[in-house]
């Protein structure tokens, strides 16, 4: 039984070395589909504009506001993630941009609706655990302890 245990607890130090390399890869996967997407906004403006006025249906906000907001978000949120810097808020901000366009495109396939099921469900992941040790918070956090 103690062998068992041993080899357990072996085991469990070896994930848990690798617990950063996994947090940064799903900040980066995270950051790449919205980046991706921000690029694609502003390469096709007059499409962006296009869109946000006829087929999104975005509340409250002004139809070019809402593709600006929609541009700053994903080229800026982005970056925010990939440098682990305010990961937990801009985490946040993202799932919150992440529902809402779910909710203001009722025409979304069952196929675009699982991917940002999935985008959801990955940004839980740096919501909930923060950035882990491979980022600019871990580096304020030790540098600055309370």
């Amino acid at each position: 039984m103690a062998a068992i245990i041993q080899l357990y607890r072996k085991i469990l130090c070896l994930l848990n070395c690798g617990a950063p390399i996994a947090d940064l890869l799903v900040r980066l996967w995270i950051a790449n589909v919205f980046w991706k997407s921000g690029l694609t906004k502003i390469a096709n403006i007059d499409t962006t504009m296009y869109l946000f006025e006829y087929e999104y249906a975005v509340p409250i906000v002004p139809f070019e506001l809402a593709a600006y907001m929609a541009i700053f978000a994903e080229l800026v949120f982005p970056v925010l993630l990939v440098l682990g810097l305010a990961t937990r808020a801009t985490a946040g901000a993202l799932f919150i941009f992440n529902a809402m366009a779910v909710i203001s495109y009722p025409t979304l396939n069952p196929v675009g609706i699982i991917q940002h099921q999935v985008w959801g469900i990955m940004l839980l992941i740096p919501l909930f655990h923060g950035a882990g040790a491979i980022s600019l918070d871990h580096f304020i956090n030790k540098r600055f302890p309370k």
